[in-house]
């Protein structure tokens, strides 16, 4: 039995298909738009199509842009000799939080995963390997997750951009600022013995 009209079971089923939201989230989120007035409805649906038709990737770095150059690489701040290479636009963001690096991005949109059927041909790394054999570049980071499928796609990058001649290097990472010992895995605290740094 329907407990909503046809058309706000839709919007909730619309809502439910996001990551991360849930049925309950969705039903909130579909009574609030029910809340709107008219106006702002239709800001809300037309904030949604402009950006689905104006946002695209960044001729250079895939990073997602209004047109043309996207800001970091239209910068004529940023180094053009390093380039951090991530898997997701999101990570751009995250890593300019920091506010410590100052070179330039590629975001490969993925990583390779077999069990999901994503290979090296579904990524953006033709585009990243002409990058690099322009010349210019001295250092590529890998900023990849320290996941499964984030070192793997890691490791195969490496093994492609070696030949040349470039530094390839992979973010540290091992306890967290603000944790501890007791509470950190086998892994972690591997990764974090081999990645000690004298004071």
């Amino acid at each position: 039995m329907e407990y909503f009209p046809a058309p706000l079971e839709k919007l909730v089923e619309q809502f439910a298909r996001l990551p991360g939201i849930g049925g309950k989230s969705a039903q909130r989120l579909a009574f609030h738009i029910l809340s709107l007035t008219d106006e702002e409805a239709q800001e809300f649906a037309g904030a949604i199509l402009e950006a689905k038709r104006n946002v695209t990737c960044c001729p250079v770095c895939q990073n997602l842009t209004a047109g043309g150059l996207c800001p970091i690489c239209a910068s004529v701040r940023r180094d053009e000799s390093t380039i951090c290479v991530v898997a997701d636009p999101r990570d751009v963001a995250a890593v300019e939080r920091a506010r410590e690096y100052t070179g330039r991005y590629h975001v490969l949109h993925g990583v390779i995963s077999p069990m999901n059927h994503v290979g090296p041909d579904d990524l953006e790394i033709k585009s990243l390997v002409e990058r690099v054999a322009q010349g210019g570049v001295e250092e590529v980071i890998m900023a990849t997750n320290p996941d499964t499928e984030g070192e793997a796609t890691a490791m195969y990058l490496a093994r492609l951009l070696k030949p040349f001649g470039v530094r390839v290097t992979r973010l540290a990472y091992g306890i967290p600022v603000g944790g501890h010992l007791e509470f950190a895995d086998d892994a972690t605290l591997m990764r974090a013995l081999e990645g000690r740094r004298e004071l």
